[in-house]
């Protein structure tokens, strides 16, 4: 039965409902979508990875406004692969090296924690999911394997062994199609997942043949004896598990084609999704693990929120963007103005669908108001060099009375977050100047001004009088105005409002910084 919500989400822009309403013209005859999330445990968690489980829950939740099938989101950990390298973050390498090739989960934990290194990633992939709130259903490839919960499938597989095998050859190197094959055995004496050429396959029986230290051997390709290649293994795992939707990144287009080929040929239906841009670094740069040149989840919670890095994976996820620290306070600062947006009284229910807040608090966004800017508290710690919360808190209160720790939690956290910032990325950068003869003469009529305000509150009326300023001063264009303000009195070229700034700052406080910059205190 349809609603007003569900009738307006079908119709929505966002695009979590585009590619909900992909869902929707599937007509799939499953008594449930399933959505999945594929996991590489080779590696700990990242902010990729966060990245690809919140889309696929906007997306989850999307179809969910549209339709009253269950669903279900599977965070998929290929566990069983071998290992092929030594990561460089993690201890007891030297062991490890003994163990290339392995099942992850059949590899001692390095951290001396879990049963496996596979067990102890799997781990704290799931911490990482819970961290946020996902809702999911965790899947390790070796239980699946193990437990006979792929066997049907991969026996569909061997039935049609050369159609797969066609598929995949036409894509690889002249030596590696000689010894191409989608399953790959595991070795009996020594637990490493082979790659070798099978010499023999029996669907009737359920069998392969391969050949190991000279002597041919007949194994079963169920009960986790193989394991298969990466993009069989992908097509096969959508086949098995019904899988109705999954994204990748850019970089994976071609194995997305491949698999969703793989699957057709065996008589399976590739899911929906898309393809995601990776990010970049400052310099424009793919951003690497092994360069190192990237942010964690842990870097961007340390400057900024949970949900301003989620409003950044929700913007423009086809688009390429510079993902670094500069761009943390344009995020914390653009979440508190689309909640704010979606707050209005005239705003109409598709407005508030389109709002990313919308989806980032699965609908129910919170009742929690920011009267302060991170950009304002940046520059509310540089002039008053206060590091400490509750001085802090003392010029917030007098610019908004109502407001306090307690009522306004978010805010509070973002008090701590303009501090580490400040300290970290603003204060090293600052680079004062002194102000020319004419910037003097306006920046004292400026301070003249606001000891006039008084305790003047209105940040519009404090704000016309600047404008007034640089007019009278003749800066053209008025916004070398401003930035001869932000230059001067805090050595950088750029900020918020500074009408919006005086008012929280307190006008007089505000003059005597000017004073303090005219006796050129800041350039010494």
């Amino acid at each position: 039965m349809s609603t007003p919500l569900s009738d307006v989400a079908l119709k929505g822009h966002a695009w979590p409902f585009e590619e909900a309403r992909k869902l929707l013209a599937r007509n799939t005859a499953a008594a449930e979508v399933i959505f999945e999330t594929g996991y590489g445990p080779s590696g700990l968690p990242h902010i990729g990875t966060f990245g690809e489980v919140a889309r696929t829950t906007w997306v989850r939740r999307a179809f969910q406004l549209m339709s009253d099938k269950p669903t279900r989101l599977l965070a998929f950990s290929d566990d069983m692969d071998g290992l092929r390298k030594v990561p460089d973050n993690v201890p007891n390498q030297e062991m490890l090296q003994g163990y290339l090739g392995k099942s992850l989960t059949a590899i001692p934990d390095p951290f001396g924690t879990h049963d496996s290194f596979g067990a102890h990633n799997n781990a704290r992939l799931k911490a990482f999911l819970d961290r946020f709130g996902f809702e999911y259903e965790f899947l390790s490839s070796t239980e699946c394997y193990k437990s006979g919960r792929f066997d049907e499938a991969l026996l569909t597989v061997l039935r049609n062994y050369e159609k797969v095998r066609d598929v995949v050859l036409p894509t690889l190197g002249a030596e590696r199609k000689a010894t191409y094959s989608p399953f790959l055995p595991i070795s009996l004496k020594t637990g490493i997942v082979l790659q070798v050429p099978i010499l023999e396959w029996n669907a009737e029986k359920g069998t392969i043949v391969y050949e190991e230290d000279g002597q041919k051997v007949e194994t079963l390709v169920t009960g986790g004896r193989v394991k298969l290649q990466w993009k069989a293994d992908w097509a096969m795992r959508w086949l098995a598990l019904g899988v109705d939707y999954e994204m990748a990144g850019k970089d994976l287009i071609s194995s997305v084609e491949l698999s969703s080929k793989i699957v057709r040929a065996i008589g399976g239906k590739p899911p929906e999704g898309f393809n995601y841009e990776l990010f970049l670094d400052d310099q424009g740069q793919k951003i690497s693990k092994s360069k190192g040149n990237g942010l964690s989840v842990d870097d961007w919670l340390t400057y900024g929120s949970e949900e301003s890095l989620g409003l950044f994976m929700f913007q423009k996820p086809r688009a390429a963007k510079k993902m670094y620290f500069d761009v943390i306070p344009r995020c914390v600062d653009d979440y508190i103005t689309f909640l704010d947006n979606y707050r209005k009284k005239d705003l109409e229910l598709a407005q508030k669908l389109e709002n990313p807040v919308f989806h980032l608090h699965g609908g129910e966004p919170p009742d929690e108001t920011y009267p302060v800017s991170f950009a304002l508290l940046l520059n509310l710690v540089s002039a008053s060099n206060a590091l400490n919360r509750e001085v802090l808190w003392g010029f917030i209160r007098s610019y908004a009375p109502d407001a306090s720790p307690e009522n306004n939690p978010g805010l509070d956290k973002l008090v701590g977050y303009a501090v580490r910032y400040y300290e970290d990325f603003v204060k090293p950068t600052k680079k004062y100047r002194s102000p020319t003869e004419t910037e003097r003469a306006a920046l004292s009529d400026l301070a003249d001004k606001l000891r006039g305000f008084g305790t003047e509150r209105d940040a519009e009326k404090v704000q016309f009088e600047i404008y007034e300023i640089g007019k009278k001063y003749n800066f053209e264009p008025l916004r070398d105005w401003f930035k001869a303000i932000y230059e001067v009195l805090f050595g950088q070229s750029q900020g918020p409002r500074f009408g919006s700034f005086a008012v929280l700052f307190g006008c007089d406080e505000t003059a005597k910084l000017i004073d303090r910059a005219l006796a050129g205190e800041f350039v010494a």
